[in-house]
C-alpha cells in the first residue's frame, strides 16, 4: 500500500499568517491558536512578560547594530520568530503525520514522500540548518539545530515505526509516549543476548511453517509465513510480564499461524499436532463432533526464563473473523474476578486480528467500545494486526473506506504503531512499549504489523489469480530471518555459523518429535482422551432428577425484607416505593408474588449461598418493562442504592450492569465470563426477545455449539421477553423456534415459563447441579403483571421446577388435551372457565429442551390417553416450538397431534392490535374446537 499524503491542520503558511494576527489582534484567532502561540512563553529564556515569547528564543548571531538599519533589525527579528513558529510547527507535523511516509511496509522500497513534510513546506532551506532554535516541549525543551533536529524527527517517526497519538486528548498520554519514543528516535537498545533471542523465535516459527509444508503437502493449516515475526512479540510479552505484575494473559486469534503460536508460544506438544495432521485422524473427544485443528483453543502454563509461570489461555474460535473478540474480554474479566484483580493488572487480553477483519467486522468496534465502560472493561487489549495488506483476495482499496485498517481504534483514543515486520526488533521495542502502557493507564493499545501472506488464503489456493503483481514481489521477498541475520552480521553480532546452528538445532528437534510420532503411531496405541492436549472439560449427563431448589421461609422473609426497606437517606421516586410497599405486603400476607420479585428472591437466596449472580443488558438495571429495579436512584442525588448488596450478613457480590446498544458484542462478552467463572451465576438480557437475532453467530458458533466442537461447558443465562400482546413484528418473538433447531445431544436448555415460582426454581436449579448447560428463557412482558401470574410463598419454599406443569383444574374424564408453553396458557384458561369448557385439560411445557417425555407420557396415560392431543400456541405455524414438538407428541402417544395457532407467516406478528386481538381469540377458541 502507498503511503498517502495529505494536509497537516497547522502547515507553515497559515502558522506565519496567524501569528501575524496574533502580534496585534490575538482577540481575532480562536483559543486553541493563541493557546499555540502563548505556548512559547514556557519555551522563552528571558523574564519580560510584556514582549512576544517568540522573540526570546536565541538565534544565529546577529549583524553588528552600526550595520543594520532599524527597518533591517525589525524584520531580522520577525523573520527569526517566523522560524521558531516554524520550527514548533514542524515537529507538530512529523508527529502528526510523520507515519505517512513511514518506512513500514516491508513489501514498499522507499515509501514515497510527503510534500507536507519538505523542506519547502516546513519552511525551511539548507541554509537554515546550522541555525538553532528552541524545541518547546519536545525533548523538554532545548536548544537544537534545524538540521538535527528534522533528522531526529525523521528518524523517530518515519522509519520502520508509523505513529498515530494525537488523535488521544489527554495530554499526560502524549507526553508518556512522546517520552518513549523522541529521546532514542523509536529505537530499540538490545543486548546481543536479546538479538539471539528474538532471531532464534523467528527462526523457530519459519522452521515450523517449512516443516508442515513438506511433510504435509497441501494441507490447510492457514500458516504464519510472512509474519513469524509475531512469535518473537508474543514470546517477548511473555518475558516481560512478571516484571509488570501480570500473571495470565487471554488470547484470541483467527486460524492464520494459530498452530505455529499453539506449538511454539503455549507449547503443545508437537506429536499431538502431527497427529492432527494424519488423514484418518479421529479427536478423541469422548463426545461431540470436534473442530478442525486451526480452531482449537489450548491452555498452558509457560515458565519464563527468570523461572515465573504464566497461565495463557488460547480460546476456541470458529472460522467467523473477529467473533472471538468479546469472549476473550469476558473471560479476562472473570479471570480478574477471579483473582481478586481490581485494578486489572495481573491478567491481560490479548487479540491478534488480520487486516480485512478489523477493519471490515462490527464486532471490532463493538469490543473497542466496551473497552471502558464499567461493567466490561478489562484494564486494556493489547490488539495485533498481522496486516497481510489483502483479505482474502481482496485489496485494501476495496475492503476499506479508511487510510489504515486500524482507523476504527482512533474512536477510544488507542495509540496505533504501524511497524514493519521484517524489522522484529522494532515489533518488539514496540510491543514492549504497548504493554507499558497498557499497565500505565489501562486502555487498549494497537500494533499493526505491516507484513505478507506468503500463500494465498490457504495453502491449496492460488493468489496470483488475482493478485500476480504482488505475488510475484512476495515470491522474490527474503525470509525475515535472512534480512535479520545479515542485519546481524554486519552489525558484528552473529556469525554464519551460529545462524546455521539455530536452523540446525530447532530442524533436529521437529525431525525428533516426528520420528516418535511415527513410532507411536505404527504401534497403534489405544484411544486417548484428548483432554490432556486440549485443556476440554467433561462433565456427567443431563440429568432430569430433580435437585433441590427450595429455601426456608424465614430465609425468604430476609431477602425479602432487603428488597422492600429502604434507608430513609435515600429518596426514591415514588412509585417506586408504592411498588416497594405492595410488593412486601402481598409477601408478608401472601397474597402473590410477582415475576421481578421472584426473581430478586432467587438472586438474593443465592448471594445468602456464597453464589455471585450477574446480570448484563441493554437497561436491565432498571428493566425495560420497569419491572425489576434492582438499582435504586436517590432522586435528589441519583445516589445508588443496590438492597440486595445491603442484604444483612451477605458479602457476596451482585453485578448489575447496563450495556451499550449491542447484542453481538454484549452477549459473546457474558458468554466468555461464564466460561471461566462458572461459580456465579451469570444472566444476559435481551431488551426485547426479538433482538436477539443481531448476536445469532455468537449464539450459533459458541453458545449452542462450543461444547460438541471444543468440551467447553458453560451456564450462561438469557432472558428473551417473548410475547404476543400487539405490538407489531418487532416487539413479540424471540424466535424460540430458532433456539429448538439447535438444540440436540442436550446442548441447551430452553423453557418458556408461567410463574414466579418455575422462574424462581430455574434459576436457582441452574447453580445446584453437577453439570452446567446454557439456559434459553422466553421471558414475559404482559405476565410481569398479570393479576394470575403470581405464585404462594409455599411454591418456594416447598416446591421446585417441574418441567411440565400438570392441570390444578382438570377435568376427570378429558377427551382432549391441550398442550401449550408460556404465556398463553393463561388466555386459554381463560377461555376455559369464561365458556364452562368441562372437558379439556390444560398441560404447560415449561421446559422445552430437553423435553420430558417421560413425564409427558405418565400425564397422558394418567388422563387416559384422550381422544385428541392439540398443541397450541401464539407464534406462526412455521415459527414457535410447533414444528419441534410435533414429532415428539406423536411419538409418545401414538397419534398426530392437532395444532391451533396462527397460519404461518413472514413476519413474526401483525402490526394491527385489533387484528393481534381478532387472532389471539381465533387460536385460543380453535383449541377448544377442532
Amino acid at each position: 500500500m502507498k503511503n498517502p499524503t495529505f494536509a497537516t491542520r497547522w502547515n507553515a503558511d497559515l502558522i506565519d499568517q496567524n501569528y501575524k494576527i496574533w502580534l496585534h489582534e490575538p482577540d481575532r484567532l480562536d483559543r486553541e491558536w493563541n493557546a499555540f502561540f502563548e505556548g512559547f512563553e514556557l519555551a522563552g529564556n528571558g523574564h519580560d512578560s510584556h514582549r512576544s515569547p517568540l522573540t526570546k528564543a536565541p538565534g544565529p548571531r546577529p549583524f553588528p547594530k552600526a550595520l543594520q538599519s532599524p527597518a533591517e533589525e525589525v524584520s531580522a527579528g520577525l523573520r527569526r520568530q517566523q522560524k521558531q513558529a516554524r520550527i514548533i510547527g514542524a515537529i507538530y507535523a512529523y508527529r502528526s503525520i510523520g507515519h505517512t511516509q513511514a518506512q513500514f511496509n516491508p513489501l514498499v522500497h522507499e515509501a514515497p514522500p510527503n510534500p507536507r513534510l519538505s523542506l519547502e513546506r516546513l519552511g525551511f532551506g539548507p541554509e537554515d540548518f546550522d541555525d538553532t532554535y528552541h524545541t518547546g516541549n519536545y525533548l523538554s525543551g532545548v536548544e537544537m539545530t534545524v538540521g538535527e533536529l528534522l533528522s531526529n524527527l525523521y528518524a523517530t517517526y518515519c522509519g520502520p515505526i508509523g505513529v498515530e497519538y494525537l488523535h488521544i486528548q489527554e495530554t499526560r498520554k502524549r507526553r508518556w509516549l512522546q517520552a518513549r519514543m523522541e529521546p532514542n528516535l523509536n529505537k530499540c537498545n538490545f543486548s546481543r543476548q536479546r538479538k539471539f533471542r528474538i532471531l532464534d523465535k523467528v527462526m523457530e516459527a519459519e522452521i515450523f511453517e517449512k516443516f508442515l509444508h513438506t511433510r504435509y503437502v497441501g494441507q490447510k493449516r492457514f500458516s504464519l509465513e510472512g509474519a513469524e515475526t509475531l512469535l518473537a512479540c508474543l514470546d517477548a510479552l511473555l518475558e516481560k510480564f512478571p516484571q509488570v505484575g501480570v500473571r495470565e494473559i487471554v488470547m484470541g486469534m483467527a486460524h492464520r499461524g494459530r498452530l505455529n503460536v499453539l506449538a511454539n508460544v503455549l507449547r503443545k506438544s508437537y506429536n499431538f499436532i502431527f497427529r492432527e495432521f494424519a488423514e484418518n485422524y479421529l479427536p478423541d473427544t469422548i463426545h461431540g463432533d470436534g473442530d478442525v485443528k486451526y480452531h482449537l483453543g489450548y491452555d498452558s502454563e509457560i515458565t519464563t526464563s527468570s523461572g515465573e509461570t504464566i497461565t495463557v489461555r488460547l480460546a476456541a474460535n470458529p472460522s467467523h473473523l473477529e467473533a472471538v473478540d468479546p469472549v476473550v474480554e469476558g473471560r479476562a474479566r472473570a479471570r480478574q474476578r477471579v483473582l481478586g484483580d481490581l485494578d486489572r493488572k495481573m491478567v491481560l487480553p490479548i487479540l491478534i486480528h488480520g487486516d480485512a477483519a478489523f477493519a471490515g467486522q462490527g464486532m471490532v468496534s463493538e469490543v473497542l467500545n466496551l473497552s471502558k465502560l464499567s461493567g466490561y472493561t478489562t484494564g486494556g487489549t493489547i490488539h495485533f494486526v498481522v496486516n497481510n495488506q489483502i483479505g482474502f483476495t481482496t485489496n485494501p482499496s476495496e475492503a476499506r473506506s479508511s487510510l489504515y485498517c486500524t482507523d476504527v481504534a482512533k474512536m477510544i483514543e488507542a495509540p496505533i504503531f504501524h511497524v514493519n515486520g521484517d524489522d522484529p526488533f522494532s515489533m518488539v521495542h514496540i510491543t514492549e512499549m504497548a504493554l507499558d502502557y497498557r499497565q500505565e493507564f489501562g486502555e487498549d493499545v494497537v500494533i499493526d504489523m505491516y507484513c505478507y501472506r506468503r500463500h494465498g488464503h490457504n495453502e491449496s489456493d492460488e493468489p496470483t489469480f488475482t493478485q500476480p503483481l504482488l505475488y510475484k514481489e512476495i515470491h522474490q521477498h527474503p525470509l525475515i530471518s535472512e534480512i535479520l541475520s545479515k542485519r546481524m552480521m554486519d552489525e558484528g553480532e552473529l556469525t554464519a555459523e551460529e545462524a546455521a546452528s539455530i536452523t540446525d538445532r530447532r530442524q533436529r528437534e521437529l525431525d525428533e518429535a516426528f520420528r516418535r510420532h511415527r513410532k507411536v503411531e505404527e504401534a497403534k496405541p489405544e484411544p486417548s482422551a484428548a483432554s490432556a492436549e486440549a485443556n476440554s472439560i467433561f462433565q456427567p449427563p443431563y440429568s432430569f432428577r430433580p435437585v433441590k431448589t427450595r429455601v426456608r421461609s424465614e430465609v425468604l422473609d430476609r431477602v425479602a425484607k432487603a428488597l422492600t426497606r429502604i434507608p430513609e437517606r435515600i429518596k426514591i421516586n415514588p412509585k417506586i416505593r408504592r411498588q416497594l410497599t405492595s410488593k412486601a405486603k402481598a409477601f408478608k400476607e401472601d397474597g402473590g408474588t410477582d415475576w421481578g420479585f421472584a426473581e430478586q428472591l432467587a438472586w438474593g437466596t443465592l448471594l445468602l449461598e456464597h453464589t455471585p449472580v450477574r446480570l448484563s443488558g441493554q437497561d436491565c438495571a432498571r428493566g425495560t418493562f420497569s419491572h425489576r429495579h434492582a438499582i435504586l436512584y436517590d432522586i435528589e442525588s441519583r445516589e445508588e442504592y443496590v438492597p440486595l448488596m445491603n442484604m444483612e450478613g451477605c458479602n457476596t457480590l451482585l453485578c448489575v450492569h447496563n450495556s451499550m446498544l449491542s447484542e453481538a458484542a454484549v452477549l459473546g462478552f457474558d458468554y466468555g465470563y461464564s466460561l471461566d467463572y462458572p461459580q456465579m451465576l451469570c444472566t444476559w438480557e435481551a431488551q426485547f426477545g426479538d433482538f436477539v437475532n443481531g448476536a445469532q453467530v455468537i449464539i450459533d458458533q459458541f453458545i449452542s455449539s462450543s461444547e460438541s466442537k471444543w468440551q467447553v461447558v458453560n451456564g450462561l443465562v438469557m432472558l428473551l421477553p417473548h410475547g404476543y400482546e400487539g405490538q407489531g413484528p418487532e416487539h413479540s418473538s424471540g424466535r424460540i423456534e430458532r433456539f429448538l433447531q439447535l438444540c440436540a445431544e442436550d446442548n441447551l436448555q430452553v423453557a418458556n415459563l408461567t410463574t414466579p415460582a418455575q422462574y424462581f426454581h430455574i434459576l436457582r436449579r441452574q447453580m445446584k447441579r453437577d453439570f452446567r448447560k446454557p439456559l434459553i428463557i422466553m421471558a414475559p412482558k404482559s405476565l410481569l403483571r398479570h393479576r394470575e401470574a403470581v405464585s404462594l410463598v409455599s411454591e418456594f419454599s416447598e416446591g421446585r421446577f417441574h418441567e411440565i406443569l400438570d392441570d390444578v383444574d382438570a377435568p376427570e374424564i378429558p377427551s382432549r388435551v391441550i398442550l401449550c408453553s408460556g404465556k398463553i396458557y393463561y388466555d386459554l384458561a381463560a377461555y376455559r372457565k369464561e365458556e364452562e369448557v368441562r372437558d379439556a385439560v390444560i398441560l404447560r411445557a415449561e421446559q422445552l429442551y430437553p423435553f420430558h417425555r417421560k413425564r409427558l407420557l405418565e400425564l397422558i396415560d394418567f388422563y387416559s390417553k384422550p381422544e385428541k392431543i392439540i398443541w397450541c400456541q401464539e407464534e406462526p405455524q412455521n415459527m414457535g416450538p410447533w414444528s419441534y414438538v410435533a414429532p415428539i407428541l406423536e411419538e409418545i402417544t401414538g397419534k398426530k397431534p392437532l395444532y391451533a395457532g396462527r397460519h404461518a407467516a413472514a413476519s413474526p406478528a401483525v402490526g394491527s392490535l385489533a387484528l393481534h386481538k381478532f387472532e389471539q381469540a381465533s387460536l385460543v377458541k380453535t383449541a377448544f374446537t377442532l
